[in-house]
């Protein structure tokens, strides 16, 4: 008999009884979010949602047609290639909406080794954002702000892994505020097509 011949799923040893049971508590699970008014966010409404996937296609509309204005320095530029990428607008040739940022970086350190040198570095990261339409005169359309915070272990006389490691903190901070900004930028903007 060969190998594969004598492997069984996890699935095949399941009573009869199981999968049905299991999607039960899945449907019943999922009544209490269809009452309180949840949606998908990116997905095609349907059903008793009415008219949301006509909001879900505006939303994606306004969002592919903007562009990200220039955030200075070397963290502004990731921010902004991230943003432009999360936005869909990469190919957008004539933008009517522009998302303005601004970006602000803190470093504390977070502990220290005996000599009394940082040993892991804590970054702070805050973004105000504006939405704000390139038509005269111009309107803004949402604005927020959006912080988050990460870490960074300081390897002991390593310099080149520190470093590599400031970046890789840097790229997961710039990427998490570029995700946050686009979530929020679309609830608000699904929230100005219903309300």
């Amino acid at each position: 008999m060969s190998r594969a011949g004598s492997s069984t799923s996890s699935s095949d040893r399941r009573p009869a009884g199981a999968s049905r049971r299991a999607l039960l508590v899945l449907a019943a699970g999922s009544l209490p979010l269809a009452a309180c008014g949840f949606r998908p966010l990116y997905g095609s409404g349907g059903g008793a949602a009415g008219g949301l996937a006509g909001s879900s296609e505006r939303v994606r509309g306004i969002l592919a047609s903007t562009q990200v204005g220039l955030i200075p320095e070397r963290t502004g530029q990731l921010m902004r290639r991230s943003l432009t990428e999360k936005l869909g607008a990469a190919g957008a040739s004539s933008p009517v909406n522009e998302l303005r940022v601004s970006l602000q970086l803190s470093a504390e350190p977070e502990g220290f080794r005996r000599d009394g040198t940082a040993s892991r570095v804590r970054y702070n990261a805050t973004a105000s954002w504006q939405l704000i339409t390139l038509t005269p005169p111009p309107a803004t359309l949402a604005q927020g702000v959006e912080r988050t915070f990460d870490s960074y272990n300081v390897p002991d006389n390593q310099f080149f892994a520190a470093d590599f490691s400031r970046d890789a903190t840097m790229v997961r901070l710039i990427d998490q505020l570029a995700d946050d900004i686009v979530l929020r930028l679309s609830v608000r903007l699904g929230e100005a097509n219903t309300g």
